[in-house]
């Protein structure tokens, strides 16, 4: 079976923006005052195909061969233009502008072999293959007199290729009571990154061998165990390694790190599962260690904080989840999850240590109701505690959404409202507090209002736009 699909969006955007800056002295007396404002906009084509390969073999069932083929592409051509408005006092460049043009090419290919030997013995082979290829060229101009000027300091042209190749297995036994599943997966990073106008370079490669081990024992029908161990690796993002940032705060410069290098986590996990008619209830206690912990610091120079993301020593967390589902009947349901955990940061950057002891616990709850005349109505619930940071405290968090979905036409037409951030409750608060400075930093997005209208034709039913952006 041989199939075939894609899509292609052209977005066009504008997103003005406004900030109001005020500088005091030490008395808390006005120095200066002013506004800034943005006004930019961005056009955005995207556009993806997917090609799937399935072989069916006819001595047994479930023994097949597959391969996908996937490429995705992300454009931006976006300009921003930002003026200076005197309040009181100001001097500075009065106008600037930027422009970024940004390409993001993603091929995926995959290849996976499944045979079930036996009843009880099932063995998979498999490799995968992703290849990015990002551009991000950046530019930022001053307005002295009449004429524009290139900026150099603020203005460059970021290369980001990044090639992965993993191969991988994995044998399972199960029978009426009993499972394991045994697996490994090794795989090749080759990462090189290039400012063009300073010709820094940075490439990196390396082998990283990836084993699991997962068992189950079911003790009744309704109850069952499990026990785990995993090793995983995060890579830093294109946006984590890129030094260039938006200039809409001068003050307050968020950038990356080029010289970032990926995190491991080892894994450990015990777990129960209780399932029996509308209940199902899980519970697990975990243990996880990373290195190479990825962390983002604030350094403050002349009145302008910097903030970047660096690999700063170890992170072990200890602590327990337990999430759950209940059916009042097939109209009404709701999930439930909560997780407790606490975590040692061991670790230095430029001499400072940042050893401590800390906890954290967040929870969320779902309710689906299905009414009559095929509308849906879900909301979600979530909150976060506060919790320390290497440099400070973030503060806690609640905040609820909800959506309506309507179908109609045989599912072929989908109509959705969809409300997030309800009472525009969700506030972050970060506090950097150190012997040389501090920072404090409140963001609210505020509501977020959504709706969406798709239609399926031909044999396909309508998909529900989600409303997400990139």
């Amino acid at each position: 079976m041989i199939t075939l699909s894609g899509s292609f969006a052209y977005e066009i955007e504008e997103q003005p923006s406004e900030t109001k800056f005020d500088r005091l002295d030490e008395n808390n007396e006005l120095i200066s005052s002013w506004n800034r404002i943005e006004v930019a906009s961005a056009d955005n084509p995207k556009w993806n195909y997917e090609l799937n390969y399935k072989k069916d073999f006819k001595d047994k069932k479930d023994h097949n061969l597959l391969f996908s083929a996937i490429g995705k592409f992300f454009g931006k051509d976006q300009n921003s233009n930002f003026s200076n408005e005197e309040i009181e006092k100001f001097s500075g460049v009065q106008e600037q502008q930027t422009a970024t043009k940004f390409d993001e090419m993603r091929y995926t290919f995959n290849l996976d072999y499944i045979n079930p030997i036996s009843e009880k013995i099932t063995l998979e082979l498999g490799s995968q293959f992703v290849s990015m290829d990002v551009g991000n060229d950046f530019s930022v101009s001053n307005l002295i007199g009449n004429e524009w000027e290139i900026d150099d300091r603020q203005t460059n042209n970021f290369e980001f290729i990044q090639n992965v190749l993993g191969v991988y297995t994995t044998g399972a036994y199960e029978d009426d009571k009993w499972g394991l599943k045994l697996g490994l997966r090794v795989e090749n990073t080759e990462l090189n990154t290039l400012l063009q106008n300073t010709n820094e370079r940075n490439n990196q490669n390396y082998l990283n061998f990836s084993p699991t081990v997962h068992s189950s024992y079911k003790l009744t029908d309704y109850f069952s165990v499990q026990a785990g161990y995993s090793r995983r690796i995060f890579r830093p993002r294109m946006r984590d390694l890129n030094p260039f940032f938006n200039i809409r705060n001068d003050f307050a410069i968020r950038q990356g790190n080029p010289n970032l290098l990926p995190e491991f986590t080892d894994s450990y996990e015990v777990s129960s599962i209780f399932t029996k008619k509308k209940l199902s209830l899980n519970t697990s206690l975990y243990v996880k260690y990373t290195t190479n912990k990825i962390d983002r610091v604030a350094i403050v120079e002349e009145n302008v904080s910097r903030t970047a993301p660096y690999n700063i020593g170890t992170s072990q967390s200890t602590g327990i989840e337990i999430n759950g589902k209940y059916s009042f009947s097939n109209r009404v349901s709701f999930n439930g999850d909560f997780n407790y955990s606490i975590f040692e940061r061991v670790g230095s950057f430029e001499g400072t240590d940042f050893d401590f002891t800390a906890a954290i616990w967040t929870s969320k709850i779902k309710g689906k109701v299905k009414l009559p005349f095929d509308f849906d109505i879900e909301s979600t619930g979530q909150f976060r505690s506060k919790v320390q940071t290497v440099q400070g405290i973030q503060s806690g968090m609640v905040f609820a959404n909800i959506g309506v979905r309507k179908k109609m036409m045989n599912g072929r037409t989908i109509l959705s409202l969809s409300v997030r951030d309800i009472f525009a409750s969700r506030i972050n608060e970060t506090e950097a507090i150190q012997p040389e400075f501090y920072l404090y930093s409140r963001n609210l997005r505020g509501r977020f209002i959504t709706f969406g209208f798709s239609y399926g034709f031909g044999k396909g039913e309508a998909m529900e736009y989600t409303g997400r952006r990139r």
